[in-house]
């Protein structure tokens, strides 16, 4: 079979995730007769519900009382991850404009596609090569800004609530001096 594939390149489809073809989901059929649409939407009303979940408890813990120390530390704490996620970011954008390059000329002129009339040719068109790259850079310029969300939410928010509860309870060292 590789022989065959050799000798009659023109059969031998392109490969990679630019060149994926997306299936009609109302034709899929999974678990017994549940539709690919279906499943799919029925997916995201769970990740909905996760969404909820997550911001009702997170207001929750964000409500309950602050003890002042805790609190200065912690923005302490905030502010110098945030430091070093830019730095971090500002990284990641400089090596995006080497990867991007990279990619540009890969998907622009390397990677063999198909065009209307079925032939092979090499290079995607210009608006899928920047498609590709709009993406690539939003993916890689959100990274610090989702670490820096996840850093300063629940984490900081539970360190907080812990610490006013220990200060305040009756058996702790420091209640006992305030």
């Amino acid at each position: 079979m590789m022989l065959a594939l050799l000798q009659n390149p023109a059969q031998h489809a392109a490969g990679g995730e630019a060149a994926l073809v997306l299936p009609n989901l109302d034709q899929a059929t999974f678990l017994g007769g549940i539709g690919g649409r279906a499943l799919l939407l029925w997916g995201l009303v769970i990740c909905a519900l996760g969404l909820l979940f997550g911001l009702a408890q997170y207001t929750q813990l964000r409500n309950l009382p602050v003890h002042r120390a805790m609190r200065e530390i912690s923005e302490l704490i905030y502010e110098t991850c945030k430091t070093y996620l830019l730095t971090q970011g500002r990284f990641l954008l400089i090596l995006w404009l080497f990867i991007g390059a990279i990619v540009a000329l890969y998907f622009g002129t390397l990677a063999q596609t198909t065009d209307a009339t079925g032939a092979m040719v090499r290079g995607f068109p210009a608006t899928k090569v920047l498609i590709i790259l709009l993406f690539s850079l939003i993916a890689r310029a959100t990274t610090p800004a989702r670490a820096s969300s996840a850093s300063r939410s629940v984490n900081r928010s539970a360190r907080r609530r812990c610490a006013w509860q220990a200060a305040s309870s009756p058996r702790s060292p420091t209640s006992a001096r305030t």
